[in-house]
């Protein structure tokens, strides 16, 4: 724990007769990007708002910045940026005008909420738009607009749920930069995402919880390489398609899975090369039409951990927040 800017301990929340969270211990160090992961209903969103004090745990401790948020929820408050998945801005207002109504809510003060939203709005490159309405902003720039709302107070710990969802590429791409410049200065990011590729491009560590509680944890290559790569090969006619799985079967000790003519094996413990897979299968008599070696992805270690697709697990997680 005394390394850890976000610790939880055996926390628990229960909504009538429902458990959201069964038991979650987590120990997030400083200065990274920690991407929480897990299907719909898993408890991520409780987490956030436990963490972020929005609601109160029914058990268990969690620690934020230093501050237990139970007993000093004021304390963490000061210490925490929020951006959830809604945007909180005013359309009717310039940007301008949101940031320092932002910042004399945040108690900064007049002098200092100008201060600061030009700080910001510079930083971000929004300096431009920053007299415009919001309601003329693109989706990308309100996204923007709304994290730089949550940096007023310059948090240590700031808290993303789905900071990107329903942006294009480009605007994703440019949450991203945000996000990596404000790590670069010793901010701590826990971030939720329905987007994988984006935790991996992000998150130096990755926590997948479901039912409520922890059960993976590492960096993304560390989780990766826990279900190893996947060779896939589609051979020519149903004729071919044992040879081909018996092959596969003996090179990497695990039996493949076939659809149809297109044959998948996991190779975890040794990963074979591509001129020996095509020696052995041709030597077998299999016919092939296509092979290569797939390398997992996050969407892989989540089926393989959740046995769901994160496909899934994209829509919002409306049940678990209301309640």
């Amino acid at each position: 724990m005394e390394k850890s800017i976000v610790y939880t301990k055996d926390l628990r929340k229960q909504y009538g007769d429902v458990e959201a969270l069964t038991g979650l211990d987590l120990a997030i160090p400083p200065g990274l990007v920690y991407g929480l992961l897990g299907p719909n209903g898993a408890g991520k969103s409780t987490t956030l708002r436990i963490l972020s004090t929005l609601t109160r745990p029914t058990s268990g401790q969690a620690v934020v910045a230093g501050f237990d948020v139970a007993r000093e929820s004021g304390e963490v408050r000061k210490a925490i940026g929020l951006a959830g998945q809604d945007a909180t801005l005013d359309d009717k207002l310039t940007a301008r005008e949101n940031l320092r109504i932002f910042g004399r809510l945040s108690r900064l003060g007049v002098r200092g909420s100008r201060r600061r939203a030009e700080e910001l709005l510079e930083r971000f490159d929004l300096a431009h738009a920053g007299n415009r309405l919001v309601g003329t902003y693109s989706g990308g720039m309100r996204r923007r607009l709304d994290l730089i709302a949550s940096l007023l107070r310059a948090p240590a710990v700031l808290f993303l749920d789905e900071p990107t969802t329903g942006l294009d590429v480009r605007s994703r791409m440019e949450i991203w930069d945000t996000v990596r410049e404000l790590v670069s200065d010793g901010t701590t990011v826990l971030l939720t995402s329905q987007y994988l590729e984006e935790v991996d491009q992000l998150a130096s560590a990755v926590g997948v919880i479901d039912h409520g509680h922890l059960i993976a944890e590492g960096s993304p290559a560390q989780l990766k390489s826990q279900i190893g790569s996947h060779i896939d090969v589609v051979v020519e006619s149903t004729d071919h398609v044992e040879k081909a799985m018996s092959v596969l079967e003996r090179i990497t000790g695990r039996r493949p899975e076939a659809d149809g003519l297109h044959i998948v094996a996991a190779a975890v413990d040794a990963v074979p090369t591509l001129p020996q897979i095509v020696r052995e299968l041709d030597a077998s008599g299999a016919v092939i039409r296509d092979v290569g070696i797939r390398e997992p992805s996050l969407d892989d270690v989540f089926l393989s951990l959740t046995g769901k697709t994160a496909e899934s697990a994209k829509p919002a997680e409306a049940q678990e927040v209301a309640a």
